[in-house]
């Protein structure tokens, strides 16, 4: 202990208060468990300040406007007028209401909490240095201890985030006047909904990506949708680049990219922006002080009981699934990961949402899969909404009729998904999913066409 240190004791030490650890933290508190939570920015973590909250409040403001503007078909004609930082303020409002909803909840279930970055001193102590001259700092002692330390954007070389010219995604949530032009590197889930973010406002977007498609790791008629959609609205994408490098060009800039054959293209706009992934935050907390190293790519390894919270894929509610497991294990409760119904979902237009197995992955494992679909144009619903791209596609075993995955490409598409997580979760048949009569009109009706077309059985579309 450093001379001048207050020194305090706790059970169970959460470092982090994203998703994974205050959720961690509130559990373990009310598992009864002496529990502290060390935060050194705010409650909430990146996801509630810097990306899925003010993201998606972006994305549904700018839908609106979007949408005003292109009903003309409808019979509505409007040209909305955008204030972009009136939007930027109710944005900070709905994250202020919600990093205080945290706090307060964590309070309320008896959570100890200290402000400050924790780095681990020990096998058993961390110090926690306070913000601020003469602040100093704290050590605490811990029985158990919860890593939720979260990510941040990944930097690419030559392309430093100073967030005037190169922008990271928390640089572009935070800007208060809409951009003439962007270069958007990275076709990833991010970079394609801020991409469909700013091409709404009126943004002139330009996407570059090293792969041969949007939403690399998603199938190719899921991305193909959403790429679709994105050039409908006067996105370009160039594919095959890598950036290389760029400098100030007039009060914007030039972006250089590069192919496999080793030719330069450049591209110019008032911004970049880069979105080529996000890396953990695993190097501030002096992991040898507990005999911890990270593996690839900077990740902390874990198990199926979460002992520490860290891995891919990065998900806000995969983080708090980790956080509830972690707290009830070290509660000594029988629990455990099941990672095969973490939902995956990008909010895009239209939004895309997987869970479980695809076909091919059931085919890998031995499965026979059957495949069952319904086109969101043939969804009354979604034609009332004036949106009919897109489907619902189900995964079932052949031989025992199990679900055993989906992915769905359609507005709601989060919304709708989990119905479809819970039904892998529990085992359950097609035709429990089928045979549950849904709303009409609705989008969730697809779901079922689905599945009744895994069936050969649907009424709405045309069977296999």
């Amino acid at each position: 202990m450093v001379v001048g240190d207050i020194a305090t004791g706790t059970e169970v030490l959460v470092v982090g208060a994203g998703p994974g650890g205050y959720v961690a933290a509130i559990r373990a508190a009310q598992l009864d468990l002496d529990t502290t939570l060390v935060e050194k920015e705010a409650y909430g973590g990146t996801c509630l300040n810097h990306g899925c909250i003010p993201s998606k409040a972006l994305i549904s403001a700018t839908d609106i406007a979007h949408e005003a503007r292109e009903a003309e078909n409808r019979g509505i004609h409007v040209d909305p007028a955008v204030h972009m930082g009136e939007m930027v303020d109710w944005k900070e409002g709905v994250v202020d209401q919600l990093t205080g909803g945290v706090e307060k909840l964590c309070k309320a279930n008896g959570v100890n909490l200290i402000e400050g970055r924790a780095e681990f001193a020990g096998e058993h102590t961390v110090r926690v240095a306070h913000d601020g001259e003469g602040q100093g700092s704290e050590s605490v002692e811990f029985e158990h201890a919860v890593v939720a330390t979260g990510s941040r954007p990944v930097e690419i070389p030559n392309f430093a985030f100073d967030g005037e010219h190169v922008l990271s995604s928390r640089d572009a949530l935070a800007l208060e006047e809409v951009p003439e032009s962007l270069v958007v590197v990275g076709a990833g889930y991010i970079g394609m909904e801020l991409s469909t973010v700013f091409a709404k406002l009126g943004t002139d977007v330009t996407v570059v990506e090293m792969l041969d498609e949007v939403l690399p790791g998603y199938e190719a008629d899921v991305a193909r949708v959403v790429r679709e959609r994105a050039e409908g609205l006067g996105i370009d994408f160039y594919f095959g680049e890598g950036a290389k490098d760029w400098e100030e060009s007039g009060d914007g800039l030039t972006v250089r990219t590069e192919n496999e054959e080793g030719d330069v293209a450049e591209f110019g706009a008032k911004k970049a922006l880069v979105a080529v992934g996000r890396a953990p935050v695993t190097d501030t907390l002096n992991l040898d002080a507990v005999g911890l190293e990270p593996g690839e790519g900077s990740f902390l390894e874990t198990d199926d009981r979460a002992r520490t919270v860290a891995g891919e894929p990065m998900l806000a509610h995969k983080g708090m699934a980790e956080g509830e497991v972690a707290a009830e294990v070290i509660a000594g409760e029988p629990a455990a990961l099941d990672y095969q119904t973490v939902p995956a979902v990008v909010f895009t237009d239209p939004e895309v949402a997987t869970v479980g197995l695809t076909e091919s992955e059931a085919a890998e494992m031995g499965f026979e899969p059957v495949v069952g679909r319904m086109p969101m144009r043939a969804s009354g619903r979604a034609l009332t909404l004036d949106d009919g791209d897109g489907f619902v596609r189900v995964v079932v075993d052949g031989a025992g009729e199990f679900v055993l995955g989906a992915q769905i490409v359609a507005p709601e598409a989060s919304e709708m998904i989990a119905e479809l997580g819970l039904a892998v979760e529990m085992g359950a048949t097609v035709e429990d999913v089928t045979a549950t009569i849904h709303t009409h009109p609705t989008l969730a009706e697809a779901v079922m066409e689905a599945t009744a077309n895994a069936q050969d059985r649907a009424i709405h579309t045309l069977n296999r």
